[in-house]
């Protein structure tokens, strides 16, 4: 893993927490993007070198909806910058990591993703970013 590659947080209301983040960063999100594999509209804030995406359910059984739902709106995960996502899954499932999708699929921002379970990472959940070349 080389870097955090943004920090993904969960909510209700996409423009509303537009708003709070585009105040908080004083600049608009630089990307919005439709997950329909996972049922999320994401929006994607850069501050410096640190990304934050936002994302919000776009039905009741996306992944998303089922987290507000639990846990209310808040960090939901965490995403790792990897070189290798292949080899990444691999070394990580042999250090003992449940990982939840074997096979990387197509993510926001232009990423291929692959997720840990949270019960294998102190109950957060990771997801590891390569770059679609």
């Amino acid at each position: 893993m080389r870097k955090i590659e943004h920090i993904g947080i969960a909510v209700k209301d996409l423009e509303v927490s537009n708003n709070i983040f585009e105040k908080l960063f004083g600049a608009p999100p630089y990307k919005s993007e439709a997950v329909e594999s996972e049922g999320v509209l994401t929006s994607f804030f850069q501050n410096g070198p640190n990304k934050i995406e936002l994302l919000v359910a776009t039905n009741p059984e996306s992944p998303i909806a089922k987290f507000i739902e639990k846990k209310g709106e808040g960090i939901h995960h965490i995403a790792f910058d990897v070189a290798d996502i292949h080899a990444e899954i691999k070394r990580l499932q042999d250090e003992g990591f449940i990982v939840l999708n074997e096979t990387p699929k197509k993510g926001a921002d232009n990423k291929l993703v692959a997720f840990l379970h949270p019960k294998s990472t102190n109950g957060v959940l990771i997801e590891l970013c390569q770059d679609i070349q």
